[in-house]
Formats: structure tokens, sequence, C-alpha cells
């Protein structure tokens, strides 16, 4: 009996002493994207005039433990055994050893990122015009690119060709091979900032030379300068979303719905709660994202009827639908808003669910 005891001691330390690689997830808090949030409203949109909404579209949130948490067995074993709870493997929230800072930094950039793209593919769809600009995204430390070229700048030709796209500047550069000079035409990222801001097209332009140099990959290397190229955009109004202590791209669905309802008259939802997830591209196509069960948790917590659930999620999230919660499978803005008209008018007997899989 006393080795008995002994054993179980030592087993019960090393539980809460010994460190397991996982972290956990669980449903985060939800905001409606047609409300406010910390005393302001979630969408502020001047310039252009605005429509009363009411009813839901929230957007949903998973909370994660931080890169440097360190989870003992015994909080492993009760979360997998937590209905709400998910324990998933360290990297697959923190790959390659990212820090928490740099896991922070990236969220922040698709969340801005998700925004812009949420905005663009709302007005997409009420005809808006939206001017779009490629412009450098990012700008690799140490690279021939480096003091030359800077975040935001416009680029409006790459050797004298026009650049329509991201890809194109890729593909002019790959052109040369490497120790070749390639020659950039900008539009400064300060003057296009104060083009923006008087509202005029910035004409100044630049041209930058730059020598490029061999890429890293197996095998042949390409002539690369060190940047990625990106979009821009420059709206006819003003639309801020007020949301801080969120990351990542998954609200962008959301978030042009909300905008959507705003520009126009009448109620998307018709008064109902619908909450939601998926990122969304400029054209509209509403892409998957991580944690799908913890934000229909979260959402149905908050009193949500319907859930818009990305496709590729769908089977997913079917797996243990919480009671009470529709899943609406939805793969394109034009879905969700077909959708939601179904909802608005009574008529759900059609409606697109999540089976599964």
């Amino acid at each position: 009996m006393l080795a008995s005891t002994l054993m179980l001691i030592a087993l019960l330390c090393a539980g809460v002493f010994i460190p397991v690689p996982y972290s956990e997830m669980s449903p985060g808090p939800t905001v409606n994207t047609l409300g406010e949030h910390d005393g302001e409203p979630v969408l502020q949109i001047s310039g252009r005039k605005t429509y009363a909404t009411s009813g839901n579209l929230n957007m949903t949130t998973v909370r994660v433990t931080s890169a440097d948490y360190k989870m003992n067995l015994v909080t492993a074993v009760y979360g997998w055994l937590a209905h709400d709870n998910k324990i998933v493997p360290h990297e697959t929230l923190y790959p390659d050893g990212k820090t928490e800072e740099e896991s922070t930094q990236e969220n922040a950039e698709e969340f801005s990122q998700s925004q812009e793209s949420a905005k663009v593919a709302a007005l997409k769809e009420l005809d808006i015009p939206v001017r779009t600009w490629v412009i450098v995204s990012t700008v690799v430390k140490d690279s021939p690119a480096e003091g030359k070229l800077h975040a935001g700048d416009v680029i409006k030709a790459v050797d004298g060709k026009a650049v329509k796209e991201p890809a194109d500047v890729a593909e002019l550069v790959t052109e040369h091979k490497p120790g070749e000079d390639v020659v950039f035409t900008i539009v400064p990222a300060k003057e296009q900032a104060a083009a923006e801001k008087k509202q005029r097209t910035a004409t100044k332009t630049e041209d930058v030379t730059i020598t490029t140099a061999a890429s890293d990959d197996d095998g042949e290397k390409r002539a690369i300068v060190g940047i990625s190229a990106g979009t821009d955009h420059t709206f006819p109004f003003t639309i801020d979303i007020k949301l801080a202590d969120v990351g990542g791209p998954s609200a962008g669905l959301m978030f042009a719905l909300g905008i959507y309802d705003k520009l126009t008259p009448g109620s998307l939802t018709g008064g109902a709660f619908v909450a939601g997830t998926g990122t969304i591209d400029d054209d509209g196509k509403v892409g998957p994202i991580g944690g799908i069960e913890m934000k229909t948790v979260g959402a149905r917590e908050r009193g949500a009827q319907y859930f818009l659930t990305p496709a590729d999620n769908c089977a997913s999230a079917a797996k243990d639908t919480p009671a009470g919660l529709t899943l609406v499978k939805v793969g394109t803005m034009e879905d969700a808003l077909g959708a939601l008209k179904d909802i608005r008018s009574g008529d759900t007997a059609d409606l697109p669910t999540c089976a599964k899989g």
C-alpha cells in the first residue's frame, strides 16, 4: 500500500510539473458588427448615406493559450475531457517556433488585410467603384530592396512594363538572371498617402534600380529583390472598423455583410441573431478558418440562431453542432446574402445547411 501511495504521488507530481507540448483553444467573445464595442460603433461610415439596421451579424473568435504557456499533463487531460475546449499540438498554433510577438504581429496584419478585403467585397457587391493598386507589402531585411523600396510604395511598372496584379511583379523580376539590374517605377508611399488624403491621383513617380540576388531555392536559382507585393485600395468614402484586441483573417465575411447592411435600406437579418465566420477575398469568395467548433459554441452561448459557415468547414462544424443553432453553408458573399434573404423572410426550409461528412 505504501508503494502504491508513493507511486500515485509520483504520478500526480509528474502530471502537475512535467510540461507537455500542447496548447488549448476555447470559445472567445463574439461581437455584433452592426452594434457597438467598448462604447463606439464597430463600423463607422462617413461620406455616404447609411441606413438603420437591426438584429445581429456577429463575428466570432477563439481564445488560445500564449506561445510561452507551459501546459502540464493534468491540464491537457482536463481539456481533452472538457466539451467546449480543444487541446491541440503547440505547433498547430505556433508553427516554426514562432514567438508570441511574431504571432501577434502576423495576426494583426491578417486582420488588417481582412478588413480591406471586406470593404472591397461589400462595395463590389453594391457596384460601387473601388480603385486598386499594387504595392510593396513587405521588404525583407538585408535584401537588395532594403532601403530602396518601402512598404506602401505603389508599383506602377517593372522595366517599363505595367503592373496590374501582385503576381506580375515576381514574373517580371524572374525574367532576369541573378546579378542583373531591374528597374521599378513607383509612387513613393508618402506621395501616395498625401494624394489619398487630398482625394487626388498621385502623379509623381520615381525609377528605382535594384541589382537582383539569387534565391535560396534548391536547384536552379531565381532572381529576387526581396519584397512581397500586395494590393491597396482607394475607397470613394471612409469606412472605419473599430475593433481592438482581435487578430487573424476570419472576421472578413461578417465585416463585409455588416458594411453591406449599413449601406442598404432595410435589415439583412430581419431582426434575427446571425453569427458566422470566414475569410473573404476582394471578389467575395469565402475561405475556411480554424477553430470552427469553438466559434459555434461561443455563438450559441450568446444566443445565435444561425451560423454562416464556410463550405470547407461545414463537415467539421456539423460533427458537434450546438443545440438550437443552424449551420448555413456559404462559399461566397452572394451565398450569404441569399441565405440572409431566406432567414429574414422566414422561408428557411431550403437553406443550404451543413451536413456531417
